[in-house]
């Protein structure tokens, strides 16, 4: 019941990206409103975590999945139905904000339910299971393209996965109700960066924008940090197609050096929970962005060797690597310093922020390439990266999970 409806809604999710811009192209769009139209998802997730923080902490984690469910059933008809490329781009921007929605009311309810002692590995099998739905996804829709040859069957087959998980969710056993709150007493929720006087109160519900506030040292230093982790996955994405174009290879060798790649970052997202458990959450946030950061400075210097294809393939393992090692950090963090009795609002703070950095990333490769080159823009996400890294080393709590607060 914490982790089927994950896997449900990434999985249907996995399936349509990637015929998003291809709907949109046979729907007359050309390559740039193609591309526009792809980036209304995550517009739309950038745009929801902050009302999905306030209908959290109003309604509650199952029906706010509830109500992101349903009016995700909405969005997909509409992706379906849409007569004009305008209404298919709105229709997008709603999944993707239902997608916020979604996302945090699971990982509110992970953040108030789990003991800290195993928080990071709950977390990063929440993470890993967003990481299945989006990577068996696009295999369904290879799978639904060969036998029906229409790339609306996507669209259909994620509202299957909708109507499942909302059943699931309204029906089957409620985690809120079998899982009682645990209390975390950790110090990490108390760094508001904020001098404190008097007398702290035990529980107090505040809005989104007063938690925002309240906790502006932690956003500006900590979730600064976070977000050049995002924006660093995020151009990773990017970056390792384009320079396989730039190499002169073809589409099937670019996929299977992007492929194998994801396939290494799916395969260690347990073990960046177990490290983050047993020694600390640096320990998996510090490796993780300085092989990223010095796989894209690597990568920026071998474009023109003898050996750029093989550097190429070793350099996106490496950057495979580094993401795995990262997965669920940013779930962890948020979980670590939000207020323990009422996380949404803050979860939506900090959400809003991690999304920023990744919806900013393609266009700083983008604008960089323009300017200069491919090979530059990599250079910049390996400064980013490294930047990020000695921003954990000097914001990320320094505390132990197995012992006590006093320690």
């Amino acid at each position: 019941m914490v982790y089927l409806p994950t896997i449900l809604f990434s999985m249907g999710e996995g399936a349509v990206i990637p015929l998003i811009p291809v709907i949109a192209a046979n729907m007359g769009a050309d390559v740039a409103a193609a591309a526009l139209v792809a980036s209304a998802l995550v517009i739309g997730q950038l745009c929801g975590n902050l009302p999905a923080g306030w209908a959290v902490a109003r309604i509650g984690e199952r029906f706010t999945m509830v109500i992101a469910g349903v009016i995700s059933m909405i969005a997909v008809v509409g992706m379906v139905l849409a007569p004009v490329i305008a209404v298919f781009a709105a229709s997008v921007f709603l999944l993707g904000f239902c997608a916020a929605a979604f996302g945090l009311a699971r990982h509110a309810f992970m953040t108030t339910r789990v003991p800290l002692e195993f928080r990071a590995r709950s977390l990063s099998l929440l993470g890993g299971s967003f990481r299945l739905g989006i990577f068996v996804g696009p295999f369904v829709t290879a799978a639904l393209l060969q036998v029906f040859g229409d790339e609306h069957a996507a669209t259909w087959f994620f509202l299957g996965c909708l109507v499942v998980m909302v059943l699931l969710v309204l029906f089957g056993p409620d985690p809120e109700k079998t899982n009682p709150p645990v209390v975390n007493h950790s110090p990490l929720a108390e760094d508001s960066g904020e001098a404190v006087s008097g007398s702290i109160p035990t529980f107090e519900r505040v809005g989104i924008f007063r938690t925002m506030w309240r906790f502006r040292g932690v956003l500006r230093r900590l979730g600064l940090a976070a977000a050049s982790l995002s924006a660093v996955r995020s151009a990773r994405q990017v970056v390792l197609p384009l320079w396989g174009v730039s190499l002169g290879l073809d589409a099937q060798t670019i996929a299977l050096v992007v492929g194998v790649s994801g396939a290494i970052d799916f395969a260690l997202f347990y073990a960046s929970g177990q490290v983050m458990d047993r020694f600390g959450r640096l320990w998996a946030a510090m490796p993780a962005m300085v092989l990223m950061g010095t796989g894209f400075l690597v990568l920026s210097v071998t474009h023109d060797g003898e050996a750029a294809v093989l550097w190429f393939g070793m350099l996106a393992a490496v950057l495979g690597v580094g993401n795995g090692l990262s997965s669920g950090i940013l779930l962890t963090l948020g979980a670590d310093v939000a207020p323990a009795q009422d996380p949404a609002p803050f979860l939506g703070s900090w959400r809003t922020l991690t999304d920023a950095g990744g919806a900013a990333a393609p266009l700083i490769v983008s604008g960089v390439t323009a300017i200069a080159s491919l090979s530059v823009a990599s250079a910049v996400v390996g400064v980013i990266g490294l930047l990020g890294a000695t921003g954990f080393i000097r914001w990320i709590p320094r505390f132990s999970p197995r012992r006590s607060p006093g320690d």
